[in-house]
């Protein structure tokens, strides 16, 4: 099972350092596309963490069940009065089952990273095309690996500089890891955490998606459906399970 970097300590302050992520600007463009994909069926959200997609996709009438690890940003969801009627299941999103029935799932902000060696990425596919209905779409949402900023010879590249936060991010390109270290100013005190992800390419994952008898039906490079070029920063893909068959 992938190690829980987000404990409580995390989870307490996850709201507020990620407030940015939380602008409606943000997250309505991101819920417009997912509950348009979910219809009048169920979602199933991977990496739930505290309900910045789950809440307000749930608003929209669309049923949301969530899978995540750490128990401390489930107890932050579930502690929400307007999360109510949302289930999360503790688990490893690449393993864990939910109950199956989902018109839609989807992996938000990076989180198909967590999962730190392929073959668990591979494992995530599978679990969730066993988990959707036939015709059922999987989402995710993640960088474009950043190789082409990085300098010959260089291994860490800052994300983030900030008169009260550094964040920089180690690659080791011949194991396709990355390490974020952040840095950050809290209330006087310094704060130093690493959290190691595995990134992953477009074509990659279509590999995965194949694997799991699942097929691109649709990549963009934001929410808005922007085309996806050589220059964009980021993806978002969308595979398909066979539907049923007529008869």
């Amino acid at each position: 099972m992938p190690e829980d970097h987000f404990g409580e300590a995390v989870a307490a302050r996850y709201d507020e350092t990620s407030a940015a992520m939380f602008e409606p600007a943000v997250v309505d463009p991101a819920v417009d596309f997912l509950a348009a994909l979910a219809g009048d069926g169920a979602a199933l959200e991977l990496g739930i963490g505290t309900g910045r997609i789950a809440i307000p996709l749930a608003r929209r009438g669309v049923r949301v069940h969530g899978i995540e690890l750490s128990e401390a940003m489930a107890a932050r969801l579930l502690a929400k009065p307007e999360a109510e009627g949302i289930e999360v299941t503790i688990g490893d999103f690449a393993t864990a089952g939910a109950g199956g029935g989902f018109t839609v799932a989807y992996l938000v902000f990076n989180t198909i990273m967590n999962l730190t060696t392929q073959d668990q990425q591979v494992a995530c596919f599978q679990n969730v095309a066993a988990q959707l209905e036939p015709g059922g779409r999987f989402v995710i949402e993640v960088m474009v690996p950043d190789l082409q900023r990085l300098p010959p010879g260089e291994t860490v590249r800052p994300f983030e500089v900030r008169p009260d936060k550094v964040g920089i991010d180690e690659y080791d390109v011949a194991a396709q890891r990355l390490v974020s270290h952040h840095y950050e100013v809290v209330d006087g005190r310094l704060e130093v955490g690493s959290v190691p992800f595995r990134y992953v390419w477009p074509s990659e994952l279509d590999l995965m998606a194949r694997l799991a008898d699942m097929t691109l039906r649709e990549r963009w490079s934001t929410w808005h459906r922007d085309p996806f070029t050589s220059a964009s920063r980021s993806h978002i893909s969308v595979w398909q399970r066979p539907p049923r068959p007529p008869g």
